[in-house]
């Protein structure tokens, strides 16, 4: 096992469907990164996402080399979450039960499943510690922002973890506030967007980023129910197709015929009066869903986070803040950057900053 002494060379994997993406970090510092694409000849071949290892495998073990490294020579190994049980936000080490969940897609199956496998098997092979940080399916929302209104839908906490957590952390660091002592109000602004009440470390509630909260570029968000339950029974669409219309094909794709900001940030600079107003709409809707979650912290929010790739748009986001920076300071972080969220993770528990967490038997929130 490593000998826990620094500097830390850590290999971050993050799958996707058609791509891996690989990063090498020594400390903080960023040394190589890499995105392998995998056409759809070659992903063809594989029946299941798991029989895609010795391939995925072969890709982190090529990476290396070309970075002249052993993979014994790294400090860990460092994975996107898959879909799990409901975990607490943290940093856990990869167990046998976590790669039987995922291996037999008990909670899901997804190309990120494959990301605690991979580093499991140098876990195995090279006595390197392999851990996962913050996955979507971390949950920590207290007992009452679960009920919806009816007891057969429970609320459920899907998010964009990862970022929020890592730009929370990052913010504290910067303003060298104790990120366990304050609480912000993050919104993550992207394909979809979530927007989470962080108290004291951990998030008491949470919009689901597929089916509540404001529209996005691409999903519905939250409906007039009685409209959409007419929908459903009325013969003209299938389950599917009411399915992709609240996530791939609602928000901007349904109003604007697109999910590219770049693009409507085109129609707004030519005049286009309805883009102007869709994408009012959308700040609006951003802004009330801070505001709610203002409320969850009664109102003693250190900050308001805006984060994630739509945070890169100027006008969409000065809608934004105009209708929230009275509540508190609005802080701007655009992007993800989900590698170094993930090395720094690890980081923090190689240098005994935090205690990795157990997958097996979690602490209670």
């Amino acid at each position: 096992m490593n000998d826990m002494k620094g500097p830390f060379k850590i290999l971050v994997v993050n799958p996707g469907s058609t791509s891996t993406k690989l990063a090498l970090f020594e400390d903080e510092k960023l040394l190589a990164e890499r995105k392998a694409q995998h056409p759809a000849s070659e992903i063809e071949k594989f029946p299941r996402i798991l029989d895609q290892f010795p391939m995925r495998r072969q890709v982190m073990l090529d990476f290396l080399r070309d970075q002249g490294l052993e993979p014994g020579q790294l400090s860990a190994v460092v994975a996107r979450g898959g879909l799990m049980k409901p975990v607490p936000s943290g940093t856990f080490h990869v167990t046998s039960k976590m790669v039987e969940d995922l291996t037999e897609a008990r909670y899901g199956e997804h190309a990120c499943n494959i990301a605690a496998i991979l580093a499991q098997g140098f876990q195995w092979d090279y006595d390197i510690p392999a851990y996962v940080v913050d996955p979507v399916v971390v949950d920590e929302m207290n007992d009452v922002a679960r009920l919806s209104g009816l007891k057969e839908i429970p609320r459920r906490s899907i998010w964009h973890a990862l970022n929020i957590m890592a730009v929370t952390r990052l913010l504290c660091s910067r303003e060298h506030w104790n990120f366990r002592q304050e609480s912000f109000v993050v919104a993550h602004l992207g394909g979809g967007i979530t927007v989470a009440a962080i108290q004291r470390g951990r998030c008491i509630d949470v919009s689901n980023g597929l089916e509540e909260g404001p529209f996005t570029p691409e999903r519905s968000g939250e409906l007039p129910v009685l409209e959409l339950i007419k929908m459903c029974f009325s013969g003209k669409y299938t389950h599917d197709e009411m399915k992709k219309m609240a996530v791939g094909r609602g928000g901007l794709v349904n109003y604007l015929g697109t999910n590219d900001l770049f693009e409507v940030e085109k129609r707004l600079a030519q005049g286009d009066d309805y883009a102007k107003l869709v994408v009012r709409a959308m700040a609006y809707q951003v802004a009330k869903t801070i505001g709610s979650y203002h409320v969850v912290l009664r109102g003693k929010a250190k900050g308001i986070i805006l984060t994630g790739g739509g945070a890169r748009f100027p006008e969409f986001v000065a809608q934004i803040k105009e209708a929230v920076e009275y509540l508190c300071p609005v802080y701007l972080m655009p992007g993800e950057d989900e590698m170094s969220a993930l090395a720094m993770g690890g980081l923090r528990v190689l240098r005994g900053e935090e205690k990795s967490l157990d997958y097996d038997s979690p602490p209670s929130n």
